[in-house]
């Protein structure tokens, strides 16, 4: 907030912009970069982004480099694998950064998993690269129900800070932070089943999310039309999202929290009362857009929340470059 705060000061627009943060309903955020003290010419402590010096995307690559594999570890560690030499299948999803050897690798020689585990890197999908991935691993567990999937999803949105005064990309900055969650996917009847996948693309949104690579970092564009065209299409879709259920059977929503208003946009499109986006919002509150590990923080809310009967319905979304969303049926193990 103190970077874009003062460069709006700088074109007056102060106001305006903060009247908007605030509707953000975001009161958290988290980054692999130390803020720097207020009043400070660097927007972080270290000097990494230089008030009119901002890095290469090469800079920010090196820096991916070296704070993606503590992350990946500690969310690897919250999962306390008793038997890391069981896992088969190894599946990393990050949109933010990419080197090789990657962070499979490192996964691999830290934790102990086999050597002959079987590797797949998903990229620059976007924020609904996880469901992506949910889908890739249920697929391998129907093809060997013996199979043991670990899925990683790990995102450094704050490496791709840009050095602008455009009010509607300093406005999607605000929202982005870094995040990183891990999960198991088996056969076993524990957590939640994923019942079914479908994608729905949205006709017409083609340049209302784009995801380009910059000399200097990703280059992010995030219209302020998503939500209505988000809004718009779902609500004439349900059928399609859910063919098998009615709208009123689910009774989980896992909605990847893009944004306060996409978040409405999704309430308002299948007239959901504000009870069932709360998970949702909370994690948009705690620590803003991860891209695509958000939206495996609100699942893991749900798991963890004691009021999730289980037996119930739910669906998950993710919205991302296309515009598409990505969504998943899934049912609580009993």
């Amino acid at each position: 907030m103190g970077f874009a705060g003062r460069i709006m000061q700088e074109d007056g627009r102060d106001r305006l912009f903060r009247r908007m943060a605030d509707r953000a309903q975001i009161n958290h955020r988290w980054s692999s970069l130390r803020p720097a003290a207020p009043g400070s010419e660097t927007v972080d402590k270290d000097g990494f982004y230089n008030i009119g010096t901002f890095p290469t995307t090469a800079a920010r690559m090196r820096r991916y480099e070296a704070a993606a594999p503590p992350l990946a570890d500690r969310a690897v560690e919250g999962l306390q694998l008793a038997r890391p030499d069981t896992i088969t299948h190894l599946i990393v999803i990050s949109c933010t950064g990419l080197s090789a050897p990657g962070l499979d690798f490192h996964l691999i020689r830290k934790f102990g998993i086999p050597a002959s585990v079987e590797r797949t890197s998903v990229g620059f999908m976007g924020c609904y690269a996880a469901i992506n991935g949910l889908k890739l691993a249920r697929h391998i567990v129907r093809s060997d129900p013996e199979a043991r999937v670990l899925m990683l999803s790990l995102e450094l949105c704050t490496l791709h800070l840009q050095d602008t005064r455009d009010m509607e990309q300093v406005l999607s900055f605000m929202i982005f932070g870094d995040g990183c969650a891990a999960a198991i996917i088996s056969s076993q009847e524990t957590g939640f089943a994923l019942d079914s996948f479908k994608s729905v693309m949205i006709p017409e949104t083609n340049g209302h999310i784009t995801w380009n690579i910059g000399d200097q970092g990703f280059d992010m564009v995030l219209s302020g039309q998503v939500p209505g065209s988000i809004g718009q299409s779902l609500g004439q879709r349900t059928s399609e999202i859910l063919p098998d259920v009615n709208l009123e059977d689910i009774a989980l929503w896992a909605v990847h929290p893009g944004g306060r208003s996409v978040l409405d946009a999704v309430q308002h499109a299948f007239k959901l009362p504000a009870s069932a986006l709360a998970h949702s919002r909370d994690v948009l509150r705690d620590y803003g857009n991860m891209s695509s590990a958000t939206v495996l923080f609100v699942l893991d809310a749900m798991m963890r929340d004691s009021t999730t009967m289980p037996g119930s319905l739910g669906c998950a979304m993710a919205f991302g470059p296309g515009i598409i969303a990505e969504t998943m049926q899934f049912s609580v193990a009993r």
